[in-house]
């Protein structure tokens, strides 16, 4: 479901695929090629949201703050996962079930873990895996992890393509 919230709409480019399970309102802004995947909610009501180009907000997710919350490109949200008032930079994996709560800022290149919790205002630079509750830099990631973060995007990206080929054919029995 997309739609308006009072004189908030949701801006969706054409090379977007957004699955009809999705819930998508008010001030959400894509960038090129993302993606949002069954019974994520995003919403731009008390805020705005901004996605960069390629990234993808897998099942489950939630979206949502008092400011505005900006994500940069190849950004990967995992299943479950919530982000409240926080930036993301780009290239980042936030893992399943991870919470990122409000004036917290993710660097670029970074991992953030399954299940871990940033709290509040916290800031963590670029290039880091950042796990636990509460979440800490545990070490810098490698070239092969960073490169995997882009890899975890363009996975996606394939999803996204077929998704929107399989879109356009309905199957009736």
């Amino acid at each position: 479901m997309i739609e308006k919230y009072l004189d908030k709409e949701p801006m969706v480019p054409e090379s977007c695929f957004i699955h009809e399970l999705a819930t998508i309102v008010g001030g959400v802004k894509f960038g090129e090629r993302c993606s949002v995947w069954p019974n994520a909610s995003l919403r731009g009501d008390s805020c705005n949201i901004t996605f960069g180009d390629n990234c993808n907000i897998q099942d489950s997710v939630v979206v949502h703050g008092y400011d505005e919350v900006v994500f940069g490109d190849y950004v990967s949200l995992g299943h479950g996962c919530i982000i409240h008032g926080a930036n993301i930079d780009d290239n980042v994996i936030i893992g399943m079930g991870a919470i990122v709560l409000d004036g917290a800022k993710i660097g670029k290149n970074c991992i953030v873990g399954a299940g871990s919790l940033v709290t509040s205002n916290k800031v963590f630079g670029d290039g880091l895996l950042i796990v636990g509750s509460p979440a800490k830099a545990v070490r810098k990631l490698t070239e092969d992890e960073i490169r995997g973060i882009i890899e975890n995007a363009e996975e996606y990206m394939v999803f996204l393509d077929n998704y929107k080929i399989n879109s356009m054919k309905k199957a009736y029995k």
